[in-house]
């Protein structure tokens, strides 16, 4: 039986391509090398021949990344009149919503109108979780989508658990720069967790950042500046105020430290904050080891319900207690320990908010959990339990394999 030959092109090598395309195909190409050929190609020349040695093209984002999407769109069309099988991954909804910093981009710029052409020229959909399946099907009558969810190779260092202890419970958030309005879900909980429990507990920032630029036009002239922007002017230092109750829980000593917004090292570990500048997409999920409990605040609305639960995910195979919104994708896997009426549910894996129930309910499960240490513990083990054959790479990619055999008849 002739190989299978794939050619996979990732969007970027830092976050979407790695989870998506790069491992997932690499773990592939090493562990079944009788049955597969595997090219991981980011920048692929847009000539014909380049394609005529595959099978199947797996693409995210787009097939040639420096050609419009109508180019895209036209080269996908062109594969499948050469008889070649096109898989496109999406991982987030194809519509951001008018909370996300990256909206009207999105919605002037017609990427959320690329999206809806891309999801129905392509041979196969695969997204990250059977909330999203469910949607494309019913929305746009898709039967061609299947679910292949992110998943965690245990033998990647930065997964593997390295515990640092501590004599105070850490709850922490990792995450990027379009979360603050979910961040804002927090807000009421950190004020009172800071107010009731003191120096017992501690939150840590994970991934801060101050790259970036900003765009200035004077009025009068119409003039474009480029700047880079200022570590108040950040998403970052608006996060760093809903976790400090805008900076008031810290000592002068180490709110100065933290104004010079340097990477420099400082004995932080007994502090009611801790900052953890951003790591590369290979080592960022070490900052698990200095947590007890993750937050997972997500705001109800159509792009987060079709997000990853990958937060969840990652917080199991660590073994640490997650607190998370009680909305998909998190109630995929999720099982609240803590029932209507505060009864405890032994079945329970993680404890879920309700959305209805913002303003009190992350106060009182973060409560929970510092007056119950022992809880935690054993939330982090049943997390455990839940995702750590379902989410593993080994797992999810034999479900690949079996996926991709069936779709090349080979």
């Amino acid at each position: 039986m002739s190989k299978i030959r794939i050619l996979a092109i990732p969007p970027d090598s830092h976050g979407v391509g790695k989870f998506r395309i790069i491992n997932p195909y690499i773990y592939i190409q090493e562990n079944y090398p009788d049955d597969f050929h595997i090219d991981i190609k980011s920048d692929v020349e847009n000539k014909n021949e380049v394609f005529d040695d595959y099978d199947i093209i797996v693409m995210h984002s787009f097939v040639h990344g420096k050609l419009s999407p109508n180019d895209n769109l036209n080269r996908i069309k062109w594969l499948k009149d050469k008889g070649k099988i096109v898989i496109a991954d999406f991982d987030d909804y194809w519509d951001p919503g008018m909370r996300h910093p990256q909206y009207i981009q999105a919605k002037l710029g017609g990427i959320i109108k690329n999206k809806i052409q891309l999801l129905n020229t392509a041979t196969y959909i695969t997204v990250t979780t059977s909330v999203y399946r469910d949607t494309l099907r019913k929305k746009f009558g898709l039967k061609n989508v299947f679910v292949f969810p992110n998943a965690i190779d245990e033998t990647e260092s930065q997964f593997i658990p390295k515990p640092i202890l501590s004599d105070k419970i850490r709850y922490g958030w990792l995450g990027g720069s379009s979360h603050l309005a979910d961040i804002e879900l927090l807000r009421n909980g950190i004020s009172s967790m800071h107010d009731t429990f003191g120096d017992k507990i501690q939150f840590v920032l994970c991934g801060f950042d101050l790259r970036g630029t900003i765009t200035e036009i004077d009025q009068v002239t119409k003039k474009k500046n480029v700047r880079q922007i200022k570590p108040e002017e950040t998403v970052w230092y608006k996060y760093e105020k809903i976790f400090t109750k805008n900076y008031s829980v810290l000592d002068k000593e180490y709110l100065n430290f933290l104004h010079t917004f340097k990477e420099s090292e400082y004995n932080d570990k007994d502090k009611p904050y801790v900052r953890r500048w951003t790591k590369e997409i290979t080592k960022y999920a070490t900052n698990y080891n200095y947590l007890d409990v993750s937050l997972a605040p997500l705001v109800l609305c159509d792009f987060n319900e079709h997000k990853s639960q990958l937060k969840a995910i990652e917080a199991g195979f660590f073994k640490k207690a997650l607190i998370a919104s009680a909305i998909h994708p998190y109630t995929i896997d999720l099982v609240s320990a803590i029932d209507f009426g505060g009864k405890y549910n032994p079945k329970g894996n993680a404890l879920l908010v309700d959305p209805n129930k913002n303003h009190k309910q992350w106060f009182q499960h973060m409560k929970r959990l510092a007056e119950n240490p022992n809880m935690i513990e054993d939330l982090g083990n049943k997390l455990f339990e839940t995702v750590k054959d379902k989410y593993s790479l080994k797992q999810v990619c034999k479900e690949r394999v079996d996926f991709l055999k069936k779709i090349s008849n080979k």
